[in-house]
């Protein structure tokens, strides 16, 4: 195996948090429970979007608009080739997530989110290919979001299967904020379509018609977080606050959380409270916010074995204070929160879990590292 950097560091131990965590900053343990392996720095650009397609190879997406497989044992990496989507390579948008189908082993169908061109200027759009070996072939557009706007920013863009047939898809606000409020656009909205990009009959406003029949929460800034756990059934999203207010989410069905009405966050030029205060009814409230903002991108929940303490915890990508965070939930309740390689200086963009437990996670400067139990681990 070809590593290109091999480092031991310490993890940060939480300190116990409620429900809605403040900004009081977690406590630094001294027990080295992890060694940190960079298996390529190769890639030159911000690596957005990572899906394991088989036990030892990553499927990864270069903002820029590029594509690779990673070879984790060897770090080689292969460029894929064929048709990729045209996309809007400015600012936050770009060639963004990627997902395996969970049926890929056999139907070898990818699904990809990126920053669509469009008359009006961009919006997040979904589309489906074909991977044989390094080749996409078939690319199909499936759906289009009702988000257009000149902005470049807040598209958003997680995917993730629930494993029923269905995709639920983030879209940003697009620095229109009044519009996550509206069902009758998807700005600042998880959607939830079929594999095929059509509305499930089951959604929660189906019945209005539109724009509408996708979605399936509201409220929301710019979710680049989504996680559906299989066991539990349950959707968790995070977004980002403006000046400090970043949410973790348990996403349900029709429900609103807030966004611009109400927030944890201040405005980036007066320092004023967002909205209208913190709390109001028929709003959700987070499960965990962050103040100051760590700017969060990328997460999964841990279920490997290599680190049986950690199975369970949310594995989050801090791109503002350049570390991972890693939160524990009991009972619906944030109760523990671990800041880990916060002394690297990099923009933690994408993670994912591999099929033997590795936590990897990719950088805006161009690497993918792994997480794996230090040899000295007690």
């Amino acid at each position: 195996m070809v590593w290109l950097g091999v480092v031991a560091l310490l993890s940060g131990c939480g300190s116990c948090a409620q429900q809605l965590s403040s900004s009081s900053e977690p406590e630094t343990a001294n027990n080295s429970v992890f060694s940190l392996e960079v298996i390529t720095s190769e890639p030159r650009g911000v690596i957005w979007g990572m899906s394991f397609v088989d036990d030892d190879t990553i499927l990864y997406t270069l903002r820029q608009g590029k594509m690779g497989l990673l070879d984790t044992g060897t770090g080689g990496i292969t460029p894929v080739v064929g048709e990729l989507p045209g996309v809007l390579s400015a600012r936050q948008g770009g060639l963004l997530d990627v997902r395996a189908h969970p049926s890929f082993a056999t139907n070898k169908t990818i699904y990809l989110s990126y920053s669509k061109p469009t008359d009006d200027g961009a919006t997040t759009a979904v589309a489906t290919a074909r991977l044989d070996g390094s080749r996409l072939s078939d690319l199909q557009e499936i759906f289009v979001a009702e988000a257009h706007s000149s902005n470049t920013h807040h598209y958003g863009s997680r995917l993730q299967f629930d494993g029923a047939g269905h995709l639920f898809v983030t879209v940003g606000d697009r620095g229109e904020r009044h519009k996550a409020q509206d069902l009758n656009v998807h700005n600042g909205k998880v959607l939830r379509l079929n594999e095929d990009g059509t509305p499930p009959e089951d959604n929660p406003f189906f019945e209005q018609g539109g724009p509408a029949r996708f979605i399936w929460s509201y409220g929301h800034r710019n979710p680049q977080g989504l996680v559906f756990d299989a066991q539990t059934g349950e959707l968790w999203e995070h977004e980002h606050g403006p000046r400090g207010g970043d949410e973790l989410n348990l996403v349900k069905k029709g429900l609103n959380y807030g966004w611009p009405t109400i927030s944890y966050g201040k405005e980036y030029s007066s320092g004023a409270q967002v909205g209208q205060g913190t709390e109001k009814e028929g709003m959700e409230q987070p499960v965990k916010y962050y103040v100051p903002s760590i700017a969060p991108c990328g997460m999964i929940r841990y279920s490997g074995d290599l680190f049986p303490q950690w199975r369970g915890r949310f594995f989050i990508g801090a791109l503002a204070m350049q570390h991972i965070n890693v939160v524990e939930i009991k009972d619906g309740e944030a109760v523990g929160e671990e800041r880990l390689l916060t002394d690297q200086g990099e923009r933690v963009r994408a993670l994912a879990q591999s099929p033997s437990g590795a936590i990897v996670f990719s950088t805006d400067s161009g690497q993918i590292a792994r997480l794996v139990p230090a040899t000295n681990a007690p």
